[in-house]
């Protein structure tokens, strides 16, 4: 009769593997590697996960998970204003970018190792940046401004490079100078001066 796996047992594997594949990458990280840094059998792994894809596709959605609720977090207590709303979106990524441990956004990173995968983890990992995409196009839609897919655009852009600047010297300096220029843009936009 096959044994029934412990509590907690497949969260102890996907919090091992998460650790590894943020740390090293996806492609440098073996099977064994996770076996050993969670305690477990090969056996109980495949009982949780049938194959490497199905344990990276669960990494980025629990990656997604921690992302959403930071965002909600964010957002606690504040009014429903598109604008105020926009700020704290950028702050709370300025503020993870910054954060010594981090070094870059999973999915970012995930589609950089794989570029051409079509498979599980690609869509979780495209999912959820067209998902965080269409977040700035629904806020800025909301202001009324004249052109809001450039400046969603802009926005965009600026996300991008607060993950682009990760791990680098300068990432606080980055931090504040992505949060400003968010700042300015909506300024600009509230009033009217558009370049």
């Amino acid at each position: 009769m096959a044994r029934t796996a412990a509590p907690g047992s497949r969260e102890r594997i996907l919090r091992a593997a998460g650790e590894l594949f943020y740390r090293h990458g996806v492609r440098a990280v073996g099977i064994n590697q996770v076996i050993d840094a969670a305690g477990c059998g090969k056996n109980l792994l495949y009982t949780h996960f049938p194959s490497k894809d199905d344990l990276v596709a669960a990494y980025l959605r629990a990656c997604r998970r921690e992302r959403e609720r930071a965002g909600l977090a964010a957002a606690e207590g504040m009014a429903d204003d598109p604008a105020t709303r926009l700020r704290a979106l950028v702050a709370e990524i300025a503020a993870t970018a910054t954060a010594p441990a981090f070094r870059g956004c999973a999915f970012r990173l995930y589609l950089a190792e794989f570029p051409g995968d079509a498979g599980e983890p690609a869509r979780v990992a495209r999912d959820y940046l067209r998902d965080t995409r269409a977040e700035i196009d629904a806020l800025v839609a909301r202001l009324d401004v004249a052109d809001p897919g450039r400046l969603a655009d802009r926005i965009w852009l600026i996300v991008e490079g607060l993950y682009g600047s990760a791990g680098r010297t300068d990432a606080a300096a980055a931090a504040e100078t992505a949060t400003g220029l968010v700042d300015d843009l909506l300024a600009q936009q509230v009033t009217g001066i558009v370049d």
